[in-house]
């Protein structure tokens, strides 16, 4: 056995947050670990990683057996997720330091950060090892497809590119266990291919090896939805209600879930009505408060770029980029991760600098005219990855004042919120299935419920402009679809204009006529699509 538990309790310093688990991992087999969100597969992964406890149900300890839990891994393991993704950014937003320097700091590259593990320091200015020169000849590197983005900073990445790079330096830390998370979700369809190949070669390595390579680690894979699973995946760990609810074969598993979307596609119809009319009500009983603060007019066109160029030294992201957004005509943006497609987003929120010298009209007026950052928020209604970092930086603040903090357009809420607020946010809660949850913290939620959250955030005062951008990212099938209707519902009430970012067919909505679509290094750099 490479890892053995045998009916342990997983636990944090105070409390269990899985029961009784009952797992084992042999060579030759190539796992996946499933469930929906907060189910609690993540305490599991964790645990694995050394971050909480596997200690022995008391039973096992009253009767006397001996302790039962092993792993030929010990501490060398290592998580990739979207996760450990986010927090990279926070690292290196906190080491920013161009205030001080009087000019852009770009951080950390791809190349010192991977060289960290290889005898580099991340230290500021620290000579970079011999290694460095020649880490394009690395078969890790080659196998992760960041040859390309050595020298870019992180900062400077696109979602996928950071995770690959993050996949990259676990591969060459030495570490004997890899935990993928969610590896796929925000990737497009290029990087897909890259991972999906990458997964295949290594599950066939570690199928036939009988020891622990040291050279190449066992993969384990760990998703929210049973999808797109790569070839090689044999065996199937599900958890639910944060207790393991499968253990078996992939084909059993398979058998499983053909039998529940048979029966929930029964349901599907009924339940969709009953979310639609409980939350047209939510919307009703709203109007008077989002009457108020949209109380000015704004011109028919919302957002409109007039010849844009945008990138730093000699890498190019948007040129000439001339595109206008009207009232009530709802676009899809897509293109391969690093095109632009977030850039675009930040340009329209002013979390991208390069605004201010560019000829950008919001609501009718050029930004750097005169307008407050309040007078931009208070009309869009936006779900980021930028926004999940700064808000995991304030992860303590509880679910109904994060649902809240949407009406003040803030990370947090600093100031009382009125009874109306508070029923509302109450109301958006039980709707998207978190009622009696309302004063738990954003932090002690898994990834794909806080993505959850933040969505509820940017619909609750129906903004004039709603800035989707991966928002179904770390959602399991019951979340995603309840969030897709929602969209389609505040599509449909024309008084929110949508602007997505997905890189999942499945996930692009009917009312999506319009597509901006990107061509990095050709000329044009975009093409706009009607359909």
């Amino acid at each position: 056995m490479l890892v053995t538990i045998n009916n342990c309790n997983v636990q944090d310093r105070s409390k269990v947050l899985l029961s009784r688990v009952d797992w084992s991992m042999k060579p030759g087999e190539a796992w996946l670990i499933t469930g929906a969100n907060g189910s609690g597969k993540s305490h599991f992964i964790h645990a694995l990683a050394g971050k909480f406890y596997f200690v022995p149900n008391e039973n096992e300890i009253d009767s006397g057996n001996l302790p039962l839990y092993t792993s030929v891994f010990k501490d060398s393991v290592s998580i990739v997720s979207l996760e450990s993704a986010a927090a990279l950014i926070e690292e290196e937003r906190s080491r920013d330091e161009s205030e001080i320097m009087d000019k852009e700091d770009i951080g950390r590259t791809g190349r010192q950060y991977i060289c960290e593990v290889l005898g580099g320091s991340s230290k500021k200015g620290a000579p970079l090892p011999p290694i460095a020169s020649r880490l394009e000849t690395l078969p890790q590197i080659k196998l992760c497809g960041v040859e390309k983005i050595l020298d870019r900073g992180l900062r400077y990445m696109s979602t996928g590119e950071i995770r690959r790079t993050l996949l990259c330096r676990a591969l060459l830390s030495g570490c004997k266990l890899l935990i993928l998370s969610d590896p796929f979700a925000g990737l497009d369809a290029e990087s897909r291919r890259i991972l999906l190949e990458f997964f295949d070669t290594m599950v066939q390595k570690q199928l036939k090896a009988k020891e622990v390579d040291s050279t190449f680690p066992r993969i384990i894979l760990s998703m929210e939805r049973f999808h797109e699973i790569p070839s090689g995946i044999n065996r199937v760990l599900e958890f639910s209600d944060r207790r393991v609810s499968f253990c078996g074969a992939r084909s059993e598993y398979e058998d499983i879930i053909n039998k529940r979307k048979a029966e929930k596609s029964l349901k599907m119809q009924e339940e969709k009505e009953v979310f639609l009319t409980e939350l047209k009500k939510i919307r009703e009983d709203s109007d008077v408060l989002v009457n108020d603060i949209y109380s000015d007019s704004v011109p028919d066109s919302l957002i409109s770029f007039e010849n844009v160029n945008v990138g730093w030294g000699e890498h190019h992201v948007l040129v000439d980029l001339n595109w206008q957004v009207k009232k009530g005509v709802h676009w899809l943006l897509r293109g391969p991760n690093g095109s632009g497609k977030t850039t675009i987003l930040e340009l329209i929120t002013g979390d991208n600098m390069q605004v201010f010298r560019e000829n950008i009209k919001l609501f009718g007026r050029r930004r750097g005219s005169g307008e407050t950052i309040w007078d931009i928020k208070r009309n869009l209604g936006i779900v980021s990855y930028r926004l999940h970092v700064e808000y995991r930086m304030v992860g303590g603040t509880d679910l109904q004042s994060v649902i809240i903090s949407g009406f003040h357009d803030s990370i947090g809420l600093y100031e009382a919120a009125s009874d109306f607020e508070v029923s509302t946010a109450k109301a958006w809660l039980k709707l998207a299935g978190f009622a009696g949850r309302e004063h738990e913290s954003f932090s002690s939620l898994s990834y794909g419920e806080q993505r959850a959250i933040l969505i509820l955030r940017a619909a609750v005062k129906s903004p004039r402009v709603l800035i989707l951008d991966e928002p179904c990212h770390g959602l399991d099938d019951n979340y995603r679809t309840k969030i897709l209707n929602l969209l389609e519902m505040i599509a449909g009430t024309g008084t929110t204009t949508l602007l997505h970012v997905t890189h999942d067919p499945s996930e692009v909505l009917e009312c999506e006529k319009h597509i901006l679509e990107l061509h990095p290094g050709e000329n044009p750099m975009y093409a706009i699509i009607e359909e």
